[in-house]
């Protein structure tokens, strides 16, 4: 089904990536500016991110040597250091994921520049380079403005991991550049699954660990089937509570058990797409931006019936 599959190293069938979003409480005080002091049981399930579950989460994934990447805000790297210094001892990427939980639609081009700039010095700071990979902080609604890839290009990303357009890597391309665009998919995110919380605003039937395992399996049989790619959009608070993380552990053994995959951070498959491009052992599709410069004028005759 997959018309152009990426030569994925060794010969793999398909390439499997790991990614966590770690936004700790900053949500919450992007949701509640005012009063986010007040909403305590919130704070203390986002506080769970880096104080509980991310710890158990590099347990679990070291004892199968699996590399992680780890999406972090600026604000959450300045206040959680710890945390940090242990995916930096594990040897596990960090990318980039914002400062706050902010939505790029809602600002102007040089706000979303100034905010992805303080982004890149806090991860310098921490990691002593810069990140190699960007997503939106809220990639399930939208948060891809008009400027955000034309920033990443500018700024010197190798990769984004915010966009939908493809089941493989493929290539954003404008007058300034390209990036490669590791794509989400829709699917295999924790949050529909287990999350229900009234103070986000989001009510869904929460899964039995087993049923969300089932979901993400298919997608992984499918993309092994293919020569695809496999990435999950998970989150600590979510996926790192007890019995979702231990129903990652048949998951995993489940994938290393089936063979030929590539277990890889986003910042090893942005680099190997890369080689694979500049080698012409592989052509991608380009995907060339902007989609579209205003509200097409057919929508105003429509409107106007």
């Amino acid at each position: 089904m997959i018309k152009n599959p990426i030569p994925w190293p060794n010969g793999a069938r398909c390439a499997v990536a790991f990614t966590w979003d770690v936004d700790a409480d900053a949500t919450v005080h992007v949701n509640y500016p005012d009063s986010a002091d007040n909403h305590v049981a919130t704070l203390s399930l986002m506080r769970y991110d880096p104080e509980i579950a991310i710890p158990r989460i590099i347990d679990l994934f070291g004892r199968y040597t699996i590399p992680l990447t780890f999406f972090v805000p600026g604000w959450t790297i300045e206040n959680y250091p710890a945390a940090i210094e242990l995916m930096l001892k594990n040897s596990h990427e960090i990318a980039h994921h914002g400062y706050l939980h902010h939505d790029n639609n809602r600002m102007s081009r040089q706000q979303e520049l100034d905010i992805l700039c303080r982004g890149i010095e806090i991860i310098k700071e921490a990691t002593g380079r810069k990140p190699l990979g960007y997503r939106t902080p809220n990639v399930a609604s939208n948060g891809v403005s008009r400027n955000t890839i034309d920033l990443l290009m500018q700024e010197g990303f190798e990769y984004d991991s915010s966009l939908f357009g493809d089941d493989i890597p493929y290539v954003l391309s404008n007058e300034r550049g390209k990036i490669i665009e590791i794509p989400c998919l829709h699917g295999v995110d924790d949050w529909k699954y287990y999350m229900s919380w009234q103070d986000f605003d989001y009510r869904m039937q929460v899964l039995a660990p087993v049923r969300a395992i089932e979901i993400f399996k298919a997608e992984f049989d499918a993309a092994w089937e293919y020569g695809g790619m496999w990435m999950c959009v998970w989150h600590p608070p979510v996926s790192g509570r007890l019995a979702r993380c231990a129903a990652l552990e048949p998951l995993i053994r489940y994938m290393q058990d089936k063979g030929d995959v590539w277990f890889a951070s986003m910042g090893d498959i942005a680099a190997h797409v890369n080689s694979v491009i500049q080698s012409g052992h592989w052509k991608p599709r380009i995907d060339k931006l902007p989609y579209c410069v205003s509200p097409i004028p057919a929508l105003k005759d429509y409107m106007n019936l």
